[in-house]
């Protein structure tokens, strides 16, 4: 067999079956990328968007690393680190911002937005509760593309970020419950879980996605009794079923959720809404009625909270007590966790950043995969977002159309 014949034969290699002109076409797509990681300022965030592991991926792969220093230092990622994985580590972020794509977790503040250059891409989180109108309009005002990985779908359409921080975020839920519990300070002395001769401690689940799943998951292996809660009949059958047992489940029920809360031990609220703010219905009223000393874990404190007692706190002073309830508040709780969930971050963000660069740049890639163009709220510096744009009284444009204007 000839060297012509072993080449057509290649099928793993696609520009083998294609005309030459298209071959051509084909591999002068690939696009070098310049990204910049900003080192994280708020005090509620430890993570950091790359790991060294993801940088030299990037790196060997011919694309630029500007990382700031300390970036990875609260997620236990050293510079040297990223320096050996063939990152340039700069001093300032101004150098990381002048990158093609920034890469950074919590949504840019004022002055990090004004070292931005005009028609950069942004990748960042959107927190509607903590959001403005100033915000959106100064980073539209930069014509930049800002991509929020909340809103980010996957061709199934399930979103991957908020998935996968979700299963972080479950655990960590019930281990915090579990540590305030016990707290003699906080809690009641007790530890979650369940003994021979000793009542089970009871866990209250409100909502059935994944964040519920993954703490009634925990909860249960520590031997505890749960009790979900969920308006979504649908959603409560698929939770049985990937829990594999006859865990208590109800609908919303006013009076069965007041007795289930007044007998609960530890309280986890998980749930949202497709407009990005939490409901909050749980009245101030039912909190004085629950025990004393047990916890509530507010997981939707980051869109507002669903208890009329909730405030959001810090990972500094993550509690307070309230008729006699200790109330965990804080935003973000997988950074609690900031290795665990940089890595996280970093496999999907990864082939992410490989695949715009294999498209020919951010433009094609929104162009080819539809399922990303979801996480794209301002595109060259216009508001694609209708529900944003609804919220904070801003005009907003299809992105599509956009798209196929700006060819």
């Amino acid at each position: 067999m000839n060297e012509e014949t072993k080449s057509f034969l290649r099928f793993s290699q696609k520009e083998q079956l294609l005309p030459q002109e298209e071959t051509l076409a084909t591999l002068t797509e690939k696009r070098s990328l310049s990204i910049g990681v900003p080192k994280e300022i708020s005090e509620n965030e430890h993570r950091v968007a790359l790991v060294p592991e993801a940088a030299n991926l990037l790196v060997e792969n011919g694309h630029r690393l500007l990382v700031e220093e300390q970036a990875g230092v609260s997620a236990h990622f050293t510079d040297e680190q990223f320096s050996e994985a063939g990152a340039e580590i700069v001093s300032s972020s101004d150098a990381v911002f002048k990158a093609d794509l920034i890469i950074k977790i919590a949504p840019p503040t004022p002055a990090e937005i004004e070292k931005i250059e005009q028609h950069k891409t942004l990748f960042s989180t959107v927190n509607l509760a903590e959001s403005s109108k100033a915000f959106f309009q100064q980073l539209m005002a930069k014509k930049v593309t800002a991509v929020a990985y909340d809103y980010i779908q996957d061709k199934s359409g399930a979103f991957p970020v908020i998935k996968s921080m979700s299963e972080i975020i479950g655990n960590m839920s019930v281990m915090v419950g579990a540590e305030y519990l016990s707290n003699p300070n906080y809690g009641k002395g007790v530890m979650l879980g369940g003994f021979p001769g000793i009542k089970p401690t009871e866990v209250v689940i409100i909502g059935a996605g994944t964040v519920a799943e993954y703490a009634a998951r925990t909860a249960l292996g520590m031997g505890a009794l749960v009790k979900l809660f969920d308006n979504s009949i649908y959603k409560l059958r698929d939770i049985q079923k990937n829990l594999g047992a006859r865990v208590f489940t109800s609908i919303l029920q006013p009076k069965v959720l007041l007795r289930a809360l007044k007998e609960a031990d530890v309280v986890i609220a998980a749930k949202h809404s497709a407009s990005g703010v939490a409901p909050c219905f749980i009245s101030e009223e039912v909190v004085r009625q629950m025990k004393q000393g047990s916890v509530i874990v507010d997981v939707s404190i980051d869109h507002g909270g669903c208890f009329e007692t909730s405030r959001a706190t810090t990972h500094q002073d993550p509690v307070f007590t309230m008729h006699g309830v200790t109330h965990y508040c804080v935003p973000n709780i997988a950074s609690r966790v900031p290795r665990t969930a940089s890595l996280s971050m970093s496999n999907f963000l990864t082939p992410t950043l490989l695949n715009i660069s294999e498209a020919g740049g951010i433009e094609k890639m929104l162009k080819q995969d539809m399922a990303f163009c979801q996480g794209v709220y301002i595109y060259n510096g216009i508001l694609t977002n209708k529900h944003i744009g609804e919220l904070y009284g801003l005009p907003s444009q299809n992105l599509e159309l956009l798209m196929a204007a700006f060819r």
